[in-house]
Formats: C-alpha cells, sequence, structure tokens
C-alpha cells in the first residue's frame, strides 16, 4: 500500500519550546489516519505543520507516491496547491458572506464551470447547505457550520484532508452524521488526517491511528487494536 504523506522526525514548536518531539507518521492512500491525545498532546501543531501554517524545526514531510518531494518548510499556499487542505478547529467558516460564497472560495482555483459541478457534489453530500446557498455562513447553527467548512475544502478536491476536531460542540446526534460522513469519504477514496478528541469515535471510522502524549507517539498501529489496548481503553474509551 503506497504512501501518500510520510514525516520523519518532526519537530514542531512555539518560542523556544518544543511541542512535537521527533513524530514519524505515515498515512497510506486511501485510508483514514487519526491522531487522539489530551488537550495539549500536539495534535493540533501537527496539522500546522503539516499544512504550512507552522514551520518545522526539523525533520521531514515526504509528499506523493514514492515519497517523491520533502515539503516541509513550504509556505502554506503551496502545500494547499498540492492537494493538502485543512478544515480547522472550530470550523472557522466566513460569518458575513453566504454559504454559496464560502463554498466558491474553496475551489478559487479552478473555473466557473468546474466550480459549479463541484458545489453540486458538495450539496448533494450536504443537502442542508443547498437550502441556505444565500444565508449568510455566522446564521447556521454549530453543525452547519462544521458541514460548510468541509464542504469548502471538498471544493478544492483534496488529495489529503486534514481534520481538526470535527466533533468540537456538536450535539451527539449532529456528530453521528459527521463521522458517518468522514467515513463516507473514505469509501469514495479520500485519504484523510483525523484528529480528535473524542477517541471513540476517531477508532471506530480509523483504519490506523496513532495516540500521542506531549508531543511524542506512545502507541501505534491499526485503529480496531489501538481501541482494544487497556490503556487507551482507561484513558480515552471511558472503559
Amino acid at each position: 500500500m503506497s504512501a501518500l504523506l510520510t514525516v520523519r522526525g518532526l519537530r514542531l514548536g512555539y518560542g523556544r519550546a518544543d511541542v512535537v518531539h521527533g513524530l514519524d507518521l505515515t498515512v497510506p492512500r486511501g485510508r483514514i489516519v487519526s491522531l487522539i491525545g489530551s488537550n495539549g498532546a500536539g495534535k493540533t501543531t501537527i496539522l500546522r505543520g503539516l499544512s504550512g501554517l507552522l514551520k518545522p524545526r526539523g525533520g521531514e514531510i515526504l509528499w506523493g507516491d514514492g515519497a517523491e518531494a520533502d515539503i516541509a518548510g513550504e509556505a502554506a499556499y503551496r502545500i494547499a496547491r498540492r492537494g493538502i487542505v485543512q478544515v480547522p478547529e472550530g470550523r472557522q467558516v466566513f460569518a458575513n458572506m453566504t454559504v454559496a460564497e464560502n463554498l466558491r472560495l474553496g475551489g478559487y482555483r479552478v473555473s466557473n464551470a468546474e466550480a459549479a459541478q463541484r458545489q453540486e457534489a458538495v450539496v448533494a453530500r450536504f443537502p442542508r447547505l443547498g437550502e441556505r446557498l444565500s444565508q449568510q455562513a455566522g446564521y447556521l447553527s454549530g453543525g452547519e457550520q462544521q458541514m460548510l467548512a468541509m464542504g469548502r475544502a471538498l471544493m478544492a478536491d483534496p488529495k489529503l484532508l486534514l481534520l481538526d476536531e470535527p466533533s468540537m460542540g456538536l450535539a451527539p446526534l449532529i456528530v453521528e452524521e459527521i463521522f458517518a460522513i468522514i467515513a463516507a469519504l473514505r469509501e469514495e477514496g479520500r485519504t484523510i488526517l483525523l484528529v480528535e478528541q473524542n477517541a471513540g469515535a476517531a477508532l471506530a471510522i480509523a483504519d490506523d491511528a496513532y495516540v500521542l502524549e506531549t508531543g511524542r507517539v506512545r502507541l501505534q498501529g491499526p485503529a480496531a487494536e489501538v481501541a482494544r489496548n487497556p490503556d487507551v481503553a482507561a484513558a480515552y474509551l471511558g472503559i
């Protein structure tokens, strides 16, 4: 199975302090890889490093089949053009713009005709967005804003989708819907790196998992095996 993304010895931090210490990570094509861990474990920092929002202090970020290119330190816009697209924590939609305008921003690099086709696909996946295309995004519910943030990312037709805490602040029924959509994206061939504090939901849909503690990988392996680990079950699954 080919690796779409391979991370070796990645170091990330803020100020004088390192937050991520020598991370090794592999994301195979067409799979969901989940990063779980407590607050402060470094999960969001890793996504910021991978998307170019935070410059690495060391290590390699190898991108593509056969790991052709080391993209560590590349500008965020160049990384986005390679097909690595992040859905940020807290959704961060443009509240004063309409749903349609938010979606169009996600497909800003393609023609109007192509953007229209992609929007049709997004609306088919998120019917509620189709009902609210002319509504300002700030008036959407939390769940609808999460759908909009994901839809905006899908407008870019990403090769790797980085999801940062997609369940944060959402009602349980909406969380189930969001995770069902994530699983469906994988079935369609999307590759996803999922950062999530809801470890049970993340491990249930992931193929592979990494457990982080204070910026280091404590445990990794197939998600089902990680979920059965007694320490993981006690710390993150309430078992």
